[in-house]
């Protein structure tokens, strides 16, 4: 669980003009990752588009990770879906690609109760040997993962070690410590709530902004690791403005328009998502500026 911590990439999945998965870009920003200090590598969350990939490509997506990571940093690859089976297969090739860990989104649109929640992780995790990281976004998904429910899991499985927590309900984060216990690996999910949750004693984050500013993301983690603190909430918030930017639309729409400024990849998302207006992408581009991203 200690390799587990730090600032966990969620990287983009770029296309081509084609609408096709890029994958020399792809494996030139996993390099580009690595060699900026990023402490893990994560795919198919929900900054890559894994709804809008077949299950074929995202098993793709993961063999591809695996092998341009090369053992470099942890790799805590996306497995979930709101369809059990498939949850099931995608965490199972992750296993047999000898991930770090995998990462399950709680199901979204359908719903479930947290007895269905409980039912749907313990299964999965029964399933394979690896570590298991559930990721809670009630935001997108309808609902949310309560406490009892994560400790209720950490008590019965093992191997799940952790939780990504996207969630805008601060409080949430102190009594899942709580009740899972000050060792359960806790991640922020929410930009602006990276440093905070450091404080509480949070494992790291997971956050969109690295895939621009992979160095300065993985500082805020080394300088809290470190007890800089002030050094961190002067980081923190340095970053604030491009964190709020990179969320003004649905996530990765902000993002990838902004990356395609930086030159990192091209301005192709797939549908139903799209990206920014000309409106919009002006406004980022005078935020990118202050950054010296453009």
């Amino acid at each position: 669980m200690n390799t587990l911590r730090g600032s966990i990439v969620p990287m983009v999945t770029p296309f081509t003009e084609q609408g096709a998965f890029d994958e020399p870009t792809y494996r030139e920003l996993i390099d580009w990752q690595v060699e900026s200090g990023s402490h893990g590598i994560s795919c198919a969350g929900t900054t890559g588009e894994p709804s809008s990939l077949t299950i074929e490509e995202r098993e793709y997506l993961l063999e591809v990770t695996v092998e341009q990571v090369r053992g470099r940093v942890p790799t805590v690859l996306g497995t979930g879906s709101t369809n059990h089976t498939e949850t099931m297969r995608l965490t199972k090739h992750a296993e047999r690609l000898g991930v770090d860990a995998a990462l399950v989104i709680v199901p979204y649109y359908n719903k479930p109760s947290q007895q269905g929640l409980y039912e749907h992780f313990r299964t999965v995790a029964d399933s394979v040997d690896i570590p298991i990281i559930v990721y809670n976004i009630p935001g997108r998904t309808g609902v949310n993962m309560e406490p009892a429910t994560l400790a209720r899991l950490r008590r019965d499985c093992p191997n799940i070690v952790g939780v990504k927590e996207s969630n805008k309900n601060f409080e949430q984060v102190s009594h899942v410590l709580h009740h899972c216990g000050r060792d359960f690996n806790v991640y922020s999910g929410i930009e602006e709530l990276c440093f905070p949750m450091l404080a509480l004693g949070g494992a790291g984050h997971i956050s969109a902004t690295a895939n621009l500013m992979p160095r300065e993301v993985a500082e805020l983690f080394d300088l809290c690791e470190e007890g800089r603190w002030d050094a961190a909430r002067d980081l923190h918030f340095q970053l604030l403005e491009l964190n709020e930017a990179l969320f003004w639309e649905t996530n990765p729409g902000p993002l990838k328009a902004c990356m395609a400024m930086a030159g990192k990849i091209k301005p192709v998302i797939r549908s139903p998502l799209a990206l920014p207006s000309d409106e919009m992408q002006g406004r980022l581009r005078q935020v990118l500026a202050k950054y010296n991203l453009v």
